[in-house]
């Protein structure tokens, strides 16, 4: 066999749909049959389904992630030369919503064991021109809302949650998404929750944030072909809801499964003697995480990956290089160095495989080579 073809998939979606292939037909056939297929009842039905597994009062679907950040922004009616203070270590899309708007995103660097935003360093962040700060749930694990709620309170600033990778997780009893003035999923196919495609979220308890949001994603239109406001094409499809209603009921069962497939990697790190050699992900009192990624990390990182590819071992890095230091914001003028935790980061982080129906055998593999990379280095 090639020493480089995976012994198993990073992500398995192909074992996901096998054991819901009815009800996904059932749904696909529904819509069909009824020849909707924008908005409609099964978004409106999507939405109330899934504000009641959060806890929030209104939930409005969109077309991505990206577009839930985005949407959110313009509901609190961010303007050019605004400020918002996020994490340079992301996916683009949060701080890419920002920028869009021709507002400035504020970077603040991360705490080195939870990979969220250090919600400490946020008060020397804020500005005259601050106006919201969006905290990022990173790979399932809720940030620090305590701290941000009360810098937010101080400096009346809206907190935009980007719960992208984090749906089902909570912090301090309370949901992701209900803790700040909105919250943003995303239903990317490898998400907890994801669709047959692109599909996203926002969730608000505030009525009227709610309505400006339908309204935005409809291009500003309450009532067809009247504008209130410039708005945007970004519905979520009546396909994607149907989908996405099946899926659903099953993601509190799905959750446990990686929960208990997290906790079996960290037995089996600790059995084979690896805990001083990775860190593991962090698992913060009073936060539930959900595991979107099972994220280690090591200052060897790029030679363990090697050694693990060659071993059929699949892994992944989010995220190789910090948003400070892209191209894309080379106008922020940030240099290396600047945020040195999300650098570092980005130098020593190792996803390794996660979802429900991973197999006891296969993180027993995963595990046995990486203690056949450290057994190599004595």
């Amino acid at each position: 066999m090639d020493g480089d073809a995976p012994l198993f998939p990073y992500l398995d979606l192909r074992a996901q749909f096998a054991e819901i292939a009815v009800e996904i037909g059932s749904a696909v056939q529904r819509v069909m049959e009824s020849q909707k297929f924008i908005l409609g009842h099964e978004v409106s039905a999507f939405e109330e389904e899934f504000s009641s597994l959060v806890g929030c009062a209104s939930a409005v679907a969109c077309a991505s992630g990206s577009d839930a950040l985005l949407l959110s922004l313009m509901a609190i009616d961010i303007r050019p030369g605004d400020e918002v203070i996020t994490t340079p270590f992301t996916f683009i899309a949060t701080a890419g919503a920002v920028a869009r708007l021709k507002a400035r995103p504020v970077f603040v660097d991360i705490n080195e064991e939870t990979f969220n935003l250090d919600a400490q360093l946020l008060e020397s962040a804020v500005t005259p021109r601050t106006r919201a700060i969006i905290p990022v749930h990173l790979f399932g694990l809720p940030a620090d809302m305590d701290t941000v709620r009360e810098v937010a309170a101080r400096h009346d600033l809206a907190v935009v949650e980007d719960a992208a990778q984090a749906v089902g997780a909570s912090y301090a009893g309370a949901a992701v998404g209900t803790l700040g003035k909105l919250g943003c999923f995303s239903f990317f196919p490898s998400k907890n929750l994801g669709g047959a495609g692109d599909g996203g979220l926002v969730t608000t308890n505030d009525f009227a944030l709610a309505e400006r949001v339908r309204i935005l994603r409809t291009h500003g239109s309450r009532r067809k072909y009247y504008y209130e406001v410039l708005g945007m094409n970004s519905r979520l499809d009546a396909l994607q809801a149907a989908i996405l209603r099946v899926k659903l009921g099953h993601l509190p069962r799905w959750t446990r499964m990686r929960q208990l497939r997290a906790e079996r990697y960290r037995r089996l790190f600790a059995e084979y003697g690896l805990t001083n050699h990775v860190r593991l992900p962090a698992s913060p009192p009073g936060a539930v995480h959900v595991y979107n990624q099972f994220v280690i990390r090591s200052p060897e990182r790029d030679d363990l990956r090697g050694f693990l590819k060659s071993r059929g071992i699949p892994t992944e890095i989010y995220y190789p290089l910090p948003l400070h230091l892209q191209p894309v914001f080379s106008y922020l003028d940030h240099r290396a160095g600047d945020f040195p935790k999300a650098e570092r980061a980005s130098r020593e982080v190792l996803a390794l495989p996660i979802y429900p129906e991973l197999e006891e055998p296969q993180q027993v593999a995963a595990v046995q080579a990486i203690a056949n990379y450290f057994a190599g280095r004595t």
